[in-house]
């Protein structure tokens, strides 16, 4: 009798990776441990993705939106991070692609794997496979949609944290530059309990309204207050308040929004869609300030505006100072002058002369055309002039020259 040793093999863990699984048969708390224990994080994720992709590349994926930010989100913008998983036919390969997700996006963790990429290649070689390209075009849709979907209350806290994020893709990602749009909120003057998303600002727009207004500065309490906003306030158009740094930037990149261009209110050709009988009064009015105007722009003010004309945007303010179509806003000269990198005693944005727009119903601008029409060379006038000038330029947003002078 001869004895024979059978070796056979059993297999100790005959679970499947729970990307390779249908989405209806993982629960929650399934999803909620896997992004425990690959993303290292204490909390549990605000919100998740799970799909798959066919098509030109086919692959597998599961991505995560962490519910706080890390405390150097900003300060390492840029930075590669190891957030996404890379499998190549249920094998780790990397997490450490420099091009996975963009960088606004660079919050979202999760796991990619894909039969259709090659194996036995380094690092280096993968990086520059086309098919990585079509991948991470897919995961940025499918990221964008994850945060379409979340209920407002959910995106709202996802605002809080990652909403800087949101307007840097603006800025940077063209080609999803409408989807990002949709994405966006900013306060505004027709809500008091929270930020509005542009979708539905068009859907309050008044009839014939061509514009989507905005006003920015340090605070909401600041825009509300600024006298760029007046007249659009009381003709019941509605407001944005973009208060963060960040925001002019943003809409700079951003022209229109679904056919409507956007209208900075503290800028120039701001079109209130006046009344003919306007028209004619303001037509009127211009004849009588006429020589006031030419005096303040060729005399008392030259050195500081490039013109002086009658305002139909003001209400209550006998003045504002109003930048040129591409000048600077007063806060975007207060953010360029506070850049850690501003050359100091260089190009100054103060240089830029602005737009003396005159209320010709204040009594403080009708006292000085009358002063000014009887005799252009007072001092009275002249005072008064300077210190409307020197007003406006503080309410308008824009810094002194000489403080001294002004106290």
């Amino acid at each position: 009798m001869v004895d024979k040793t059978v070796y056979d093999w059993e297999v100790m863990n005959d679970n499947k990776p729970i990307w390779l699984r249908a989405p209806k048969e993982v629960e929650q708390e399934d999803y909620n441990q896997f992004y425990k224990s690959f993303s290292k994080d204490t909390e549990e994720p605000m919100a998740h993705v799970h799909f798959s992709a066919e098509g030109e590349v086919t692959f597998r994926s599961i991505l995560y939106v962490p519910k706080s930010a890390p405390h150097d989100l900003y300060q390492d913008y840029g930075k590669t991070t190891d957030n996404i998983k890379m499998y190549v036919k249920r094998v780790f390969i990397t997490d450490d692609f420099e091009e996975m997700m963009p960088k606004y996006l660079s919050f979202i963790k999760g796991v990619v794997d894909s039969d259709d990429l090659p194996l036995n290649v380094s690092r280096e070689t993968l990086q520059q496979n086309k098919l990585l390209r079509v991948i991470k075009k897919k995961l940025v849709r499918k990221a964008l949609d994850m945060l379409k979907k979340m209920t407002d209350e959910d995106y709202a806290k996802f605002y809080k944290e990652f909403g800087t994020n949101i307007k840097l893709g603006v800025m940077e990602d063209h080609s999803n530059r409408n989807r990002l749009a949709k994405l966006l909120r900013w306060q505004s003057s027709n809500s008091d309990d929270g930020p509005t998303s542009l979708t539905s600002y068009m859907e309050r727009m008044k009839e014939k309204q061509e514009h989507i207004y905005f006003m920015t500065g340090t605070s909401r309490v600041e825009c509300e207050r600024s006298p760029f906003v007046e007249k659009l306030l009381k003709k019941g158009y509605e407001v944005l308040y973009l208060v963060d740094p960040i925001d002019e930037y943003t809409i700079q990149n951003l022209p229109e929004f679904e056919g409507k261009k956007f209208q900075n209110a503290a800028k120039e050709n701001l079109n209130l869609q006046e009344s003919d009988k306007a028209k004619e009064t303001m037509e009127v009015l211009g004849r009588e300030f006429d020589t006031l105007l030419n005096g303040l722009k060729d005399k008392i003010l030259s050195s500081g505006i490039e013109k002086a004309v009658l305002s139909t945007r003001l209400v209550e303010s006998p003045c504002a100072l109003v930048a040129s179509q591409y000048g600077h806003s007063g806060n975007m000269e207060r953010i360029m002058k506070s850049q850690a990198y501003a050359k100091a005693g260089g190009a100054d944005s103060n240089s830029q002369k602005k737009i003396l727009e005159l209320n010709p119903f204040h009594p403080l601008v009708k006292e000085l055309n009358t002063l000014y029409k009887a005799d252009a060379e007072s001092d009275v006038a002249k005072d008064l002039a300077l210190s409307l000038f020197d007003t406006a330029l503080l309410r308008s947003g824009y810094s002194l020259k000489d403080t001294t002078a002004f106290s």
